[in-house]
């Protein structure tokens, strides 16, 4: 009973996350309209939302142990709720920065927190991949709900009414609601703790850099990076692409980018169990395949879209449909890397090395929306998508790389225990 209270509140936490974090590409589409912004001064919120994720975790990622994992999450789902209360009482273009820059620097704390007891709750690697994928799974239907939340306060008739952001209060108190959850759960942290001669803050710290610098953690961290690249660069502009390339009204230019997060969780959910039945490395090579050959095929289809047609759910065009179902392929990438990563490591290190996940990922959605909003504005929608197949590629060379070094690594592993064991 204790571990379902604690995994719900997780489930819960990430999908608050989701929400939020998310929202970046339906605000940008907001800002533009409603605070009159342009899209290369609206594209800066990535920054605001990812840069503070990937500075806090650097400071933080080797110490949150000694807080506590469970204490972290109420902090920042506190911090959240009151960026979220901000939002329709200030009712500015810099009140959305604000609440990014608070949302990334408590989402730092909680993905660490959250990634970090993962391995405390479980006893093996496939239990460790299927909970992480189920909890990715959760994420992304927090992204598909978000989508409906927003479209929801959005007025039909005059996008450029202030009325969208009253979807503040309820994510506020969504926030609160969480905390009382989380004050009820209880979880074992003494195994995050690593016992140690020298355990200040210096060490721990410096623990994280030399984590940094295996060959292994390098290919793998560059698969992050490149991996959320895609993912947030496509997410965050899609809204926008549909409204823009597809000629879909404001509402459903946010409503129909919500396929592409349920094609996520279906992906994430799925690849939990088809883990049980196939090699990781063959599910992702099938997945980076399909997503590069998916992005060569649907994006032509835009040029059947008619400016001014008025479309609906049943007259939008072919590819507002088919383009979106990506998601469905890239979903398994993202958690099964991480889960492969930290099911090598022992649990004291989980939290420096979702430390170093979080800051390449955040580094990696930044690159990504600032790199697709750019060529977006100066050149067209379906080039910016198309550039993202390059990465895709450079992913699945990283695969067969991490998988030789992770080889290597726990052979090395095996042998310096064998040799401590002898010496004892």
């Amino acid at each position: 009973m204790a571990n379902i209270r604690i995994i719900t509140s997780l489930f819960a936490t990430y999908i608050i996350f989701a929400i939020l974090l998310n929202s970046v590409g339906t605000v940008i589409f907001q800002s533009i309209q409603y605070f009159g912004v342009s899209k290369l001064d609206a594209s800066v919120l990535e920054g605001f939302k990812d840069l503070p994720i990937a500075i806090v975790s650097f400071l933080i990622a080797s110490s949150l142990p000694r807080l506590g994992y469970r204490k972290g999450m109420m902090i920042a789902l506190g911090a959240v709720a009151l960026a979220c209360l901000a939002m329709p009482v200030l009712d500015a273009y810099w009140a959305t920065k604000l609440l990014f820059f608070t949302t990334g620097s408590a989402f730092a704390v909680t993905k660490i927190s959250i990634y970090s007891s993962v391995g405390l709750l479980t006893k093996d690697s496939q239990h460790h991949a299927s909970l992480l994928n189920i909890l990715e799974g959760f994420f992304m239907v927090g992204v598909l709900s978000g989508y409906w939340i927003f479209s929801f306060f959005i007025d039909a008739a005059d996008p450029t009414s202030p009325a969208w952001l009253n979807v503040y209060w309820f994510l506020a108190a969504l926030c609160i609601a969480n905390i009382f959850l989380l004050m009820t759960a209880s979880l074992d942290e003494s195994a995050a703790r690593k016992p140690s001669a020298d355990s200040s803050l210096l060490h721990e710290f410096r623990g994280m850099l030399a984590l940094a610098a295996l060959p292994l953690v390098i290919a793998f961290l560059a698969a992050a990076f490149l991996y959320v690249l895609i993912e947030q660069g496509i997410g965050t502009w899609l809204p926008t692409f549909n409204s823009e390339v597809f000629h879909l009204p404001a509402r459903m230019s946010v409503q129909a980018a919500s396929i592409y997060a349920g094609a996520l969780a279906i992906g994430r959910f799925g690849a939990g169990g088809a883990l049980k039945f196939i090699d990781w490395r063959m599910l992702l090579v099938i997945c980076l395949v399909s997503t590069a050959v998916l992005i060569a095929l649907s994006l032509p289809l835009a040029k059947n879209a008619v400016a001014g047609a008025l479309y609906t759910w049943t007259s939008a065009p072919l590819g507002a449909y088919v383009f979106p179902l990506i998601g469905f392929f890239m979903a398994p990438v993202y958690p099964v890397l991480n889960s492969i990563m930290l099911s090598t490591l022992p649990k004291h290190k989980h939290a420096a090395m979702t430390g170093l996940i979080v800051i390449f990922s955040a580094l990696g959605g930044t690159t990504g929306s600032l790199i697709t909003g750019r060529v977006f504005a100066v050149f067209s929608g379906p080039t910016a998508f198309y550039l993202v197949i390059p990465p895709i590629l450079g992913i699945l060379g990283l695969v067969f790389l991490i998988s030789g070094l992770r080889a290597s690594y726990r052979r090395d592993s095996l042998g310096q225990a064998n040799a401590d064991g002898a010496t004892r």
